[in-house]
């Protein structure tokens, strides 16, 4: 059975492979919306709250990688439920505490519209708060990957570089990845869509296990 709100106020989840929502939001580092991006990849990421420890460590990991992302043409932009004045706050106090400044912005989100709109919010873990969701959204502004986390347990950011890396080298190369793929590794041909190509795979110089399965070296 629906329920009311399912009925009444129906909405539309992001899809991967298609354009991710628009936004317009308030952030610590001046109004935002997805259009600033174009032309840049974005990982736009949800947090439940401000000075929660899993939190805080998750900011720090985020940070520590925020050179890498800029240098693979990615911009990092956190969310959740807490006023602009709260995330201010946060910030300072994780600089004067770790010893990190949180350079990338944070939207404020006090009416849940960015986070209801990304299905950040999952009234199972929480009515007022977002689960840690992360958003992959590419320069065209596709959304490409989704990553979702429970309340307790931190993101790894180490390997969203690493899925960044596999996704960009798909798009260059024309190619997929194994798992676990890291950069030096063999990477996947995509298997041939006729029968008469399947016949001429093992004789096109690649690393052919079967038809359906070959690798190279990039």
């Amino acid at each position: 059975m629906l329920s009311a709100v399912t009925m009444d106020n129906p909405v539309s989840l992001p899809r991967l492979n298609e354009a991710a929502p628009n936004f317009h939001a308030k952030t610590t580092h001046g109004d935002r919306s997805l259009l600033d991006y174009k032309g840049k990849w974005l990982i736009l990421f949800s947090h439940p709250a401000d000075f929660t420890p899993v939190c805080t460590t998750e900011f720090i990991g985020f940070q520590k990688h925020a050179e890498i992302f800029r240098k693979m043409n990615c911009e990092l932009l956190g969310l959740s439920i807490d006023s602009l004045f709260s995330h201010l706050a946060w910030i300072q106090n994780i600089k004067e505490k770790f010893g990190v400044e949180i350079g990338f912005p944070i939207i404020e989100d006090i009416k849940m519209e960015v986070a209801r709109t990304y299905g950040m919010v999952h009234p199972g873990a929480g009515d007022t708060q977002a689960v840690r969701a992360t958003f992959f959204i590419d320069p065209h502004g596709v959304l490409r990957a989704m990553v979702y986390y429970p309340m307790s347990n931190g993101r790894n950011i180490s390997e969203f570089v690493r899925l960044l890396t596999a996704m960009q080298t798909s798009d260059a190369q024309k190619v997929a990845t194994p798992e676990g793929w890291t950069v030096g590794a063999d990477v996947l041909i995509p298997p041939p869509r006729t029968a008469e190509a399947a016949a001429k795979r093992a004789s096109e110089g690649f690393k052919t296990t079967d038809w359906y399965f070959s690798t190279k070296s990039l």
